[in-house]
C-alpha cells in the first residue's frame, strides 16, 4: 500500500514540474533557447565612427598590447607601506651621523636613491649590510653605512672618506658634514615618497644597538657602542626622565643619581580628565636631593658598554625601575 502512494505522489509531481515549468506551463524554461537563435550579420559602423579603446589595467605577460604597441614593464614590489619620520644631524666630537626615526629597511632606499641621483658614482651597495660604497676622488672613496639605532625603530647613518691605498678613514669633517647635510635635505625632501620599507634590507632591523636583559638577577642595558658615546647617551636619556644627578665620576663611568617616581593620581593625574582640579604639576616639581640615591655604572668591555643601577638601600626594585626608565628614553 505504501509503495503505491509513493508512486503516485512521485508521478502526482512530476507531473506538476511539467506543468509549471513545462514548455505550456506558467513559468517554461528558457535554459535551451540559445540553441534557436539565429546567427546576424556583423554591425557596419560608419566611416566617420572610431573605436574607443579601453585601457588593459591587468595585462597579461606574453599577450601584445593594443595600445601603440608599447610594452608593460613586470611590475615590481620595493616598498611597503610606512609612516614618515624626523631627521636629525648629530654630532659628538668629531664623530657625525644622522638620526632618522624610522627603520633602517626604509632608509636604505632613501640613502641608495640620494646617491644614484647624485653626481657621484655609486661604486657597489650590500643592503644586507647597509654598506654603499661611493668614488670620489682617483685616491679616495666615499663609504655610507646604515645601522639599527639605540631606540627601537631608528636608524643611524654614517659617512666616512676612506683612503684606497691603505682603506684607512681620512679626517675630513667638513666634507662628511656637508654631505650629511645635503642627505638630511634630501630626506625631508623625498621621506614621504619613499615611504615604506626596502625587503631587501630587512636583515637591517634585527641589529640593534641596544637590548636590556637580566644577569644575575640584574637588570642591565647592553649598549653596542664605545664609552664616549654611551655616556653622552645615558646623560641625554636621564635628562630627559628627570632623573636628577647629584654628582658624577667620568673616569669611573658612574652617575649619582636620585629620582622619584611619578604618582598616579587617576583623574587627578596631569593627563586626566579633571587635571584642572588639581593644584599644581608633577612635570612643574623639581625635586633636589643632598644625598644619591642610586648609582648608575657604566662599564666597557669587548667594544660594548654595558648600563647598570645601584640602589643605595639594597633595593633591586627600585634600582630596576630606574634602569627601565633610562633605557625607555635612550636614543
Amino acid at each position: 500500500m505504501i509503495k503505491k502512494l509513493l508512486t503516485i505522489n512521485l508521478i502526482f509531481l512530476t507531473a506538476s514540474c511539467s506543468y509549471i515549468s513545462g514548455p505550456e506551463g506558467y513559468f517554461p524554461s528558457t535554459k535551451e533557447d540559445f540553441l534557436k537563435e539565429k546567427v546576424e550579420k556583423d554591425i557596419d559602423l560608419p566611416e566617420n565612427l572610431k573605436l574607443n579603446f579601453v585601457e588593459n589595467h591587468y595585462p597579461v605577460n606574453g599577450l601584445e598590447e593594443s595600445i601603440n604597441n608599447q610594452g608593460v614593464p613586470k611590475p615590481r614590489q620595493i616598498f611597503a607601506t610606512s609612516g614618515n619620520s624626523s631627521v636629525q644631524l648629530r654630532r659628538l666630537g668629531e664623530l657625525m651621523w644622522i638620526y632618522v626615526e624610522t627603520l633602517p629597511s626604509t632608509s636604505w632606499p632613501i640613502s641608495k636613491s640620494y646617491w644614484d641621483t647624485s653626481s657621484y658614482e655609486t661604486i657597489e651597495t650590500d643592503p644586507l649590510t647597509g654598506e654603499i660604497q661611493i668614488k670620489f676622488d682617483d685616491l679616495s672613496f666615499l663609504e655610507m653605512k646604515i645601522e639599527h639605532g639605540i631606540k627601537e625603530a631608528s636608524t643611524e647613518i654614517f659617512l666616512n672618506q676612506i683612503d684606497l691605498a691603505s682603506n684607512e678613514i681620512i679626517s675630513n669633517p667638513e666634507l662628511i658634514q656637508s654631505e650629511l647635510s645635503n642627505l638630511v635635505n634630501y630626506f625631508a625632501e623625498s621621506v614621504s615618497q619613499f615611504s615604506g620599507t626596502s625587503l631587501a634590507a630587512q636583515n637591517l632591523n634585527e641589529m640593534k644597538k641596544a637590548k636590556i636583559f637580566v644577569e644575575n638577577g640584574q637588570t642591565t642595558i647592553e649598549l653596542n657602542l664605545k664609552f664616549d658615546r654611551a655616556w653622552s647617551s645615558v646623560t641625554k636619556a636621564m635628562e630627559a626622565s628627570e632623573i636628577f644627578t647629584n654628582d658624577k665620576d667620568r673616569s669611573n663611568g658612574i652617575f649619582y643619581v636620585s629620582y622619584v617616581e611619578e604618582e598616579n593620581d587617576g583623574i587627578l593625574s596631569d593627563d586626566g580628565i579633571f587635571a584642572f582640579l588639581k593644584i599644581g604639576s608633577t612635570k612643574d616639581k623639581k625635586v633636589n636631593f643632598d644625598d644619591a640615591q642610586f648609582e648608575v655604572k657604566i662599564t666597557e668591555k669587548n667594544n660594548k658598554t654595558y648600563v647598570r643601577a645601584y640602589s643605595k638601600d639594597g633595593k633591586i626594585e627600585d634600582a630596576e625601575k630606574l634602569i627601565s626608565k633610562i633605557n625607555e628614553s635612550l636614543s
